[in-house]
């Protein structure tokens, strides 16, 4: 289950509970669920019983009374495995472990597309005449976005008089002497991973070093990583094999979170024009398959045989290689199969 269908599900249960006179409320458009901020609170949590609280027509307006309510009929829904509520009324929502292989199946299945969405349909983004002109930093952020609202289902227009002005701390620096010094992907990943308000840092040194402690060396490597499980499991006969797979290890849902998030990560960018969450996001997704790779080793080691555990686990890796090339094509930034 994403968290699409997350929120879809969760939306349905606050509409059964007003048709069954359970809840008083006007039934919003859309509820949100994200992933929660400290471990041990579910995959997904939500505000919905604080939001629904806030309704005129419900006359007690009591969030944890609503929260109940809604608990009720939630756990009983396929794919949840628990729900529980935290004051002051946020419902954590813990999924069956098999509807994490739903999630990679969803992945692997819509491949390239996997986090484009109809979120912004209808929705028409134009900036500001000269925008793509200015300075660098500020036409490479709106050139992004630009792209990040198609993906998301909206539509984009020509610069023109009245449009949307960016408002995006230079870089101070000629694109030539920042593609001579830094080379395309270095310099976009420096352009677009800090906030806008924030100044770049553009030190080669730290952002073509081929270490660790470089963000995008980590992204583009998790990425290889990931291409290299599915040669070496092509090579052993392991097939990719998400169909019925439990993922249930700490570092494999904690992954998972990240890989549902993906979508609506892309979708608050694009609201927000703000690519640098999207970069974050890959930061994070990276560093969660580090963690899965050394915790879960997808392949067999020595003399052990290819089981269950190491198809569903190439499946994830595979899915996790998917999720991080799709995210550094939308930032523009190429995701080799070799570093």
């Amino acid at each position: 289950m994403t968290p699409a269908q997350l929120s879809r599900t969760v939306l349905h249960t606050v509409r059964r509970a007003v048709e069954d006179d359970e809840l008083c409320v006007t039934v919003p458009e859309r509820v949100k669920v994200r992933t929660p901020p400290r471990p041990g609170c579910g995959d997904y949590a939500t505000n919905v019983a604080l939001q629904l609280a806030g309704d005129r027509n419900d006359p007690s307006g009591d969030p944890l009374r609503i929260a109940e309510i809604l608990r009720r009929r939630l756990v009983r829904t396929p794919g949840i495995a628990r729900v529980d509520i935290a004051h002051p009324g946020f419902l954590n929502i813990t999924l069956d472990a098999t509807s994490h292989g739903h999630l990679v199946d969803t992945v692997l299945a819509q491949g390239r597309a996997y986090g484009h969405g109809d979120g912004m349909a209808g929705e028409r983004v134009r900036f500001a005449a000269g925008t793509a002109d200015g300075d660098i930093r500020t036409a490479l952020v709106a050139n992004v976005v630009r792209g990040l609202v198609t993906v998301c289902g909206g539509r984009t227009a020509d610069d023109g008089p009245g449009g949307e002005v960016l408002t995006v701390r230079a870089a101070g620096v000629p694109v030539d002497e920042l593609l001579i010094r830094l080379g395309p992907d270095a310099a976009r990943w420096a352009l677009l991973r800090p906030a806008a308000h924030d100044l770049p840092d553009l030190d080669p040194g730290r952002l073509l070093s081929q270490r660790e402690a470089n963000p995008l060396f980590r992204v583009r490597y998790a990425h290889a990583r990931a291409r290299a499980v599915l040669r070496n499991a092509h090579d052993l006969e392991v097939e990719a094999q998400p169909d019925g797979a439990v993922y249930d290890h700490p570092a494999e849902t904690a992954l998972l979170a990240l890989l549902g998030d993906f979508p609506r990560t892309i979708e608050a960018a694009a609201r927000h024009r703000a690519p640098d969450r999207l970069a974050r996001h890959l930061v994070a997704t990276a560093d969660a398959f580090f963690r899965f790779h050394d915790t879960c080793p997808p392949l067999p080691r020595g003399e052990q045989k290819p089981l269950a555990v190491h198809r569903s686990r190439t499946a994830l890796a595979e899915a996790a290689g998917t999720v991080l090339a799709n995210g550094l094509h939308l930032l523009g930034i190429s995701a080799p199969e070799h570093l």
